[in-house]
C-alpha cells in the first residue's frame, strides 16, 4: 500500500506528459535523420555549361533531360565566369567543353561538400562516356586535407548550437525556466552573450590553429560562432519563457531534429529531399554551416542572407524573452499592490 502511494505521488500527470514528450522527440530524431539522409540524390544542382555557339545550349538541354533531373544547367559565358560563379556560390560546378578535342573539363568545389562534388564527377563521367568523350576534374575550392568529407564546418556549427541551448537550459534549471522580470531577463541574456563570445572564439581556435581542420579567417569564424551560439541560446530562453521547461524540448526539436539533418552537413542541400532542402537555410544549423564553409573555402562570399537569418533568430529570441519578462514583472507588481490595498500586507508589516 505504501509503495502504491509513493508511486502515485511520483508519477504525476506533468511527469507523464514530460516522459511522453521525450519519447516523441526520440522518435522524431530517428525519423528526421534517417528520413533526410538515408537515400541522398542530387536534384536540380546548379550547374554551368561553357561551350562555343549553339553547342552550349544543346549541352545544357541534354544535361537537363537526364533521368531524375539531377542538374539545373545554365549556359555560362566562359571558364573565368564559371569559376567566379562557383566561388560566389551561385553554381556548384561547371562543364567546360573543348571543341578542339575529346577531353572536357569539370569544375567542382569540394569545400562546399565533398559528397556533392563526387556526385558531379560520377554523373559527368557517365554523360561524357556516352558521347565518347572524357573529362578531367579541377577543384577550384578544395576542401582541406584535414577536413574529411567536408564535415568539419558542420560539426563546428553543431558544437556551437549545442553550447547555445545547453547554456540557456542550465540557466533555466538553476534559476527557474522563466525570468521573473526584465532585469533578470537581461542578466540571463548578458550571460548568454558572454558565453557566446568565449565559445565562439574557442571553437574558431580549435578548428583552425589547433586542429588545422578549416582554413579561413579566425575572426570571421569567431564572429559566426558568437552570433550562432547567442541566437540559439536566445531562442531557447524565449521558448522557455513561453512554455517553461518544455521550451528545452522545443529548442531540441527546432535546432537538432529539424535543423541538423537539413543543414547540408553530411550531404549538401541539393542532395536532400525537398522538405529538408527547403527548411535548411532558414534554421540556425543550416545558415551557420553555409557561412562557415563560405568563410573557409569561398573567400567569405554569399554570407549576407544566412547571417541575416541568424541575426533574426537572435533578435526574435531577445524580443520574446524581454517582452514576456516585462509582462510577468508588471503582473507581479500589480499583484503586490492589490494585496497591500486590501489589507493582507498589514499584518506582515
Amino acid at each position: 500500500m505504501r509503495f502504491a502511494d509513493e508511486l502515485k505521488s511520483a508519477v504525476t500527470p506533468r511527469a507523464a506528459l514530460l516522459v511522453i514528450g521525450v519519447l516523441a522527440l526520440q522518435l522524431l530524431f530517428i525519423a528526421s535523420y534517417v528520413g533526410a539522409l538515408h537515400n541522398p540524390k542530387p536534384k536540380d544542382v546548379s550547374f554551368g555549361v561553357v561551350a562555343p555557339g549553339a553547342a552550349a545550349q544543346q549541352t545544357a538541354d541534354r544535361l537537363k533531360k537526364l533521368p531524375g533531373e539531377p542538374l539545373d544547367p545554365r549556359v555560362v559565358e566562359n571558364e573565368g565566369v564559371a569559376r567566379h560563379k562557383i566561388m560566389n556560390r551561385d553554381i556548384d560546378g561547371a562543364l567546360i567543353v573543348d571543341p578542339r578535342g575529346t577531353t572536357d573539363t569539370l569544375l567542382v568545389a569540394s569545400g562546399g561538400g565533398t559528397a556533392l562534388s563526387r556526385t558531379l564527377v560520377e554523373l559527368t563521367a557517365k554523360v561524357e562516356g556516352a558521347e565518347k568523350r572524357s573529362v578531367k576534374t579541377v577543384d577550384v575550392a578544395p576542401a582541406s586535407k584535414q577536413d574529411f568529407n567536408g564535415l568539419s564546418s558542420f560539426y563546428l556549427v553543431v558544437g556551437w548550437c549545442v553550447g547555445g541551448y545547453l547554456c540557456a537550459s542550465i540557466l533555466a534549471i538553476s534559476a527557474g525556466s522563466r525570468a521573473a522580470n526584465v532585469p533578470r531577463a537581461v542578466i540571463r541574456l548578458g550571460t548568454m552573450a558572454l558565453f557566446s563570445i568565449v565559445g565562439g572564439l574557442g571553437g574558431a581556435i580549435i578548428i583552425g590553429p589547433i586542429l588545422g581542420a578549416l582554413p579561413g579567417s579566425i575572426m570571421g569564424l569567431w564572429g559566426l560562432g558568437a552570433l550562432l551560439t547567442f541566437g540559439v541560446g536566445a531562442l531557447t530562453l524565449a521558448l522557455q519563457s513561453l512554455t517553461g521547461i518544455v521550451g528545452i524540448g522545443l529548442a531540441v526539436l527546432l535546432v537538432v531534429i529539424a535543423g541538423n539533418p537539413s543543414a547540408g552537413g553530411a550531404f549538401p542541400l541539393p542532395m536532400l529531399p525537398p522538405f529538408w532542402e527547403a527548411i535548411g537555410p532558414w534554421l540556425p544549423p543550416g545558415a551557420g554551416t553555409w557561412v562557415a564553409r563560405s568563410i573557409a573555402y569561398f573567400e567569405g562570399n554569399a554570407v549576407t542572407g544566412p547571417l541575416l537569418v541568424l541575426a533574426a533568430w537572435a533578435v526574435l529570441g531577445v524580443a520574446v524573452t524581454i517582452a514576456l519578462s516585462a509582462r510577468r514583472g508588471s503582473r507581479s507588481s500589480s499583484g503586490s499592490i492589490d494585496l497591500t490595498a486590501s489589507g493582507f500586507g498589514k499584518g506582515a508589516a
